[in-house]
């Protein structure tokens, strides 16, 4: 028997045995328990080696052993390679380790059961779809999607093939359960009823001119650009990364990013909406926003600077009259301040505090009211508890559902700071409804190629 055969029934019969237990299975083993034969360990191809993959990678390897590395970029490649190389020797895993700067390579491997996606974030639907199609349990880094259009087909592949799909909201799992402690507060009527979210995400940087230049070598420009228009390679001195289209850069560009509203978005307007809880807003309202290039009908028209938005506020309106503002600044500082009819306290990555908070000493929160929020299981790694669901075949905790309702949000509020214009959205039918050529903007074009092949 082949030790892929031997690593899929194990998974097969984790599977079988997970469906008698209850969703969210708890264990007091080490982290790695279950994952410690070489026949159990799940092999890992990993596509996009760049800065953030470091930390996602590091995580990755306590569960699963990693035998091909891609990007486009030859210098990032090669550095994966030997990140992997060295830790699984470390750890006595002998495994050659395959380079490829085309992730369809990847994808034709019969042998790769996981692939993690850390790309710029405009490749991320295009390699996630075709991965699932291709068999793959998937871990792809925030924010999952460019369009609202892409969150749609990636839910509709999703439900056709079943894989385990995790996105790496880690607030989720980690962050001391600072984010968790704050939904759990939520529920169990710690400020009455929930009238207000402020997510404070922060403002996107601004540049001056970023002049054309040489594509650096081992970069395959074309292939980052992917759906993207072709357009020329510009770069610039300064600060850490420099000014750029490319690598870090790329997220203060419409053309590949959301700006900091699907950045930070992601987290903080991810966590407001699980506490919220319900499916999106039904209004969605442009209160103020500045863009440091000029816009016409809602495109940037210079192509020489970042153009994604450095200050805004939006306003989400939910049903039952709760509101979420979306602001690049507040008094509060970057995390989210929850409002309610009975109190209010604001969370952040480094502290959660205000009176429900100073409440908990003589009022402490319900035993398993944690738990019941992170689906019956005790919080731990936010990668555990994907390789977990990957061995039980459960939904895990920042599942695509859930991420695609609350990218949602941060799109429509770029749509409407875009367009200066008022939307009103049914979150049932996934439509504006007061406007309906503008649902136009729930989708981009995509450059011949590079489609995402998959109808809705």
């Amino acid at each position: 028997m082949s030790t892929r055969q031997n690593r899929r029934q194990f998974m097969g019969t984790a599977a079988l045995a997970g469906a008698t237990m209850p969703y969210w299975f708890t264990s007091s083993q080490p982290i790695a328990h279950g994952f410690q034969s070489a026949n159990e360990r799940p092999l890992i191809g990993s596509i996009g080696t760049g800065d953030r993959w470091k930390q996602v990678i590091g995580g990755a390897m306590n569960f699963g052993d990693v035998v091909a590395c891609c990007d486009v970029d030859a210098n990032h490649v090669e550095e994966g390679k030997k990140i992997c190389t060295d830790a699984q020797t470390k750890k006595g895993v002998n495994r050659s380790i395959d380079t490829y700067d085309d992730y369809r390579k990847i994808l034709d491997r019969k042998d790769i059961d996981i692939v993690t996606i850390v790309t710029p974030d405009h490749w991320h639907s295009k390699i996630a779809i075709e991965a699932m199609q291709a068999g793959k349990d998937i871990y792809c880094e925030k924010p999952l999607t460019l369009t609202i259009n892409e969150g749609k087909q990636i839910v509709k592949v999703l439900n056709e093939t079943k894989r385990v799909f995790q996105v790496g909201t880690q607030q989720r799992s980690e962050m001391g359960q600072r984010f968790i402690q704050a939904v759990a507060l939520i529920r169990e009527g710690r400020i009455g009823k929930l009238l207000k979210a402020t997510c404070d995400i922060g403002g996107a940087p601004t540049c001056g001119e970023i002049p054309k230049a040489d594509v650096p070598k081992g970069l395959n420009w074309e292939k980052w650009l992917g759906q993207a228009p072709l357009v020329d390679f510009r770069f610039k001195e300064g600060g850490r990364w420099g000014n750029s289209r490319c690598h870090y850069e790329f997220r203060w560009w419409y053309e590949y990013s959301g700006g900091k509203m699907t950045d930070w978005g992601a987290h903080h307007v991810d966590i407001a909406s699980w506490a919220i809880g319900q499916d999106g807003p039904i209004k969605v309202i442009p209160v103020e926003h500045h863009h440091p290039v000029e816009f016409k009908n809602g495109m940037p028209v210079q192509d020489d600077r970042y153009n994604a938005a450095d200050k805004f506020h939006v306003q989400a309106n939910f049903a039952e009259g709760i509101e979420m503002h979306i602001v690049s600044n507040s008094k509060d500082g970057n995390g989210i301040l929850f409002e309610g009819t009975e109190g209010r306290f604001h969370v952040s990555r480094g502290a959660i505090k205000g009176g429900p908070i100073e409440a908990l000493k003589d009022k402490p929160l319900p035993d398993g009211a944690i738990e019941k929020v992170y689906g019956g299981k005790k919080p731990e790694s936010h990668m555990k508890n994907f390789m977990e669901c990957v061995k039980t075949r459960e939904k895990p905790i920042s599942d695509v559902w859930s991420h695609h309702r609350a990218m949602t949000t941060c799109h429509l509020a770029n749509i409407a700071i875009r367009l200066d214009k008022t939307l009103e959205w049914d979150p049932k039918t996934e439509q504006i409804t007061n406007d309906k050529a503008l649902n136009v903007w729930q989708g981009r074009e995509q450059r011949k190629g590079y489609e995402i092949n998959v109808s809705l």
